[in-house]
């Protein structure tokens, strides 16, 4: 007899609610204004889409049901507006001056220790990935949080392509760099480009998944199109966007907020409830669609797929 065990995070696909449903539930509406207000502090405008974008065919992809949530969907017309994407500045409201990043033609290399670098433009990767859509909870170092509809590909399919070889440990992703169209950039100060790495063990991880679309079409700008990561039981500040880079290395990279802020944004960035940021604690987050607080879970609640990467690291800063 097959015994079928569902992972922590799954649930009936009866209740992963569709956006049109969750839009449509007059209590969602009464509420939504004022937590976008509580949120934001201005009226959430009309959302910005990547039209014209060549992969719009490729969507929507069909829904994979080993990963949903117990979370309705956080309506896109709320998180296409509240964005961090400090290549076009320190705020929230940037989906306006984020349309000025041209994303085609965008092309990604792959290169270090590897079998296979090469250099491939964005669509002739997607022909190489079979697409499909999850539900991941992202949870934010700034204590707030969504779920969302992701589109894309296991990372673990890019390193299969990449075959790296015996010695790579480590994958840097880089994200572009194009100071006369991302005005954030300009900002000397910063470490420009953004960087991020994760340790292959991560990189293919079931749950470590590249982005190329949401809300079943292909990625808005402002969400870091044409090519982001997710990594749902991480900070989202692990979850680098508009990747151009990918680079296998025997050493660990220093991501960008590790190179500002060490003591606060680490390499690891695990979420844990326990344990705090240094200014202000992380027991608890505001979902982004209601306002509503609620406890935080050790590894985002994908503790019993991931926590196993990190056995003989507790000499490491796994949760900053």
């Amino acid at each position: 007899m097959n015994i079928i065990r569902k992972r922590s995070w799954e649930m009936p696909e009866r209740l992963a609610t569709p956006e049109a449903a969750f839009l449509n539930r007059r209590a969602f509406l009464a509420g939504a204004a004022g937590a976008g207000a509580i949120l934001s502090g201005v009226a959430m405008p009309r959302p910005a889409f990547a039209e014209g974008d060549p992969s719009a065919g490729l969507y929507p992809a069909a829904r994979n049901d080993a990963y949903v949530i117990e979370r309705e969907i956080t309506p896109e017309r709320l998180t296409s507006r509240y964005n961090n994407f400090y290549e076009f500045g320190s705020h929230k409201q940037i989906a306006s001056a984020a349309q000025a990043l041209k994303i085609r033609p965008w092309e990604v290399r792959i290169d270090g220790l590897c079998d296979n670098p090469q250099t491939i433009a964005i669509d002739d990767l997607l022909k190489k990935m079979k697409l499909e859509e999850r539900l991941y909870r992202h949870r934010c170092v700034e204590a707030w949080s969504m779920a969302v509809p992701w589109t894309g590909f296991p990372l673990a399919d890019l390193v299969s392509l990449a075959g790296p070889k015996a010695g790579a440990k480590y994958l840097r992703m880089e994200t572009f760099l194009d100071p006369d169209v991302a005005s954030g950039q300009r900002a000397d100060w910063y470490p420009w480009p953004y960087v991020e790495g994760l340790t292959l063990a991560e990189a293919t991880n079931e749950l470590a998944f590249m982005v190329t679309g949401v809300y079943g079409k292909p990625l808005a700008k402002q969400y870091g199109a044409p090519l982001r990561l997710a990594v749902p039981w991480k900070y989202g500040f692990k979850s680098i966007k508009s990747i151009v880079r990918f680079s296998f290395t025997e050493e660990r990279p220093q991501s960008f907020w590790e190179q500002i802020a060490a003591s606060e944004y680490g390499f690891w960035a695990n979420v844990n409830p326990q344990v705090p940021h240094p200014r202000w604690s992380q027991a608890r987050e505001q979902l982004l669609a209601t306002g509503e607080h609620v406890p935080t879970r050790l590894f985002n609640g994908y503790g019993e797929q991931v926590a196993g990467l990190y056995k003989g690291l507790e000499g490491e800063n796994l949760y900053m």
